[in-house]
C-alpha cells in the first residue's frame, strides 16, 4: 500500500501524474481545487489512500494529513464512495465540520450525486465521529482566518503549512497584518 507520495507533477483532466525519482510515475486523484492551485512540474509531497476495488486500485492524494483522515470518515459512511467524499472534503475540511455542525444539508446536496437522504446520513454519522477526533484541530476557521488562507493559498503556498502558520500567529489582528506575518513565516519554511 501506498501511503505518501513526493516528486514532479504532470497534470492530467481532474487527477496528477506524479514522477518520482524512481522513474515511475503514479496517477493519484485529487480534489479540483487542490489541482486548481498547481502547476506542470511543480514539486508536490501528498499523502495517499489506496482504494482497492474488485477489478481496481486507486490512489487518491491529499495536501495535508488531516484532509486525508477527514476522507476516509467520509468514506466510512454507506453510501458514500471515494469519488464523492473526495468532492465533499474538496471544499476544506473546516467547511465541512461547519456544515456537520450545523446540520447543513444544502452543502451536501451541492455535491453531484448526493441527494437529501445520504446528505442526512453524512451529518448523522460524522457528527458523533468527528467529537471523537481531539488530535486534529477541526475548529473552523474566523473570518480572518478564512480570507488569510484564501490569499496564501492564492499565493502558491501549501495549505497544510498555511494552517500550521495561521496557528501560530495572532489573527484577531487585521487580515493585512496577518497576511504580512504569514508570509514571513512561510518564507522561512
Amino acid at each position: 500500500m501506498i501511503g505518501f507520495l513526493s516528486g514532479t507533477i504532470q497534470k492530467l483532466s481532474n487527477s496528477l501524474l506524479i514522477h518520482t525519482s524512481g522513474g515511475v510515475g503514479y496517477k493519484v486523484e485529487v480534489g479540483p481545487s487542490f489541482f486548481n492551485r498547481l502547476q506542470d512540474k511543480d514539486t508536490v509531497s501528498l499523502f495517499i489512500y489506496t482504494h482497492v476495488k474488485e477489478d481496481t486500485l486507486s490512489l487518491f492524494g491529499f495536501g495535508t494529513q488531516k484532509d486525508m483522515t477527514l476522507f476516509e470518515l467520509v468514506l466510512s459512511v454507506s453510501g458514500v464512495g471515494p469519488k464523492i467524499a473526495l468532492a465533499i472534503i474538496d471544499s476544506g475540511a473546516e467547511r465541512l465540520v461547519e456544515a456537520v455542525q450545523n446540520a447543513n444539508v444544502e452543502f451536501f446536496k451541492s455535491v453531484k450525486r448526493v441527494g437529501k437522504k445520504l446528505a442526512q446520513k453524512i451529518i448523522i454519522d460524522l457528527k458523533s465521529k468527528l467529537g471523537g477526533l481531539k488530535d486534529l484541530d477541526l475548529s473552523p476557521l474566523s473570518k480572518t482566518e478564512r480570507d488569510a488562507m484564501d490569499g496564501l493559498l492564492g499565493l502558491g503556498f501549501q495549505e497544510g503549512h498555511v494552517l500550521e502558520v495561521l496557528r501560530e500567529i495572532d489573527t484577531t489582528q487585521p487580515v493585512e497584518t496577518v497576511l504580512k506575518q504569514a508570509v514571513k513565516k512561510l518564507s522561512i519554511k
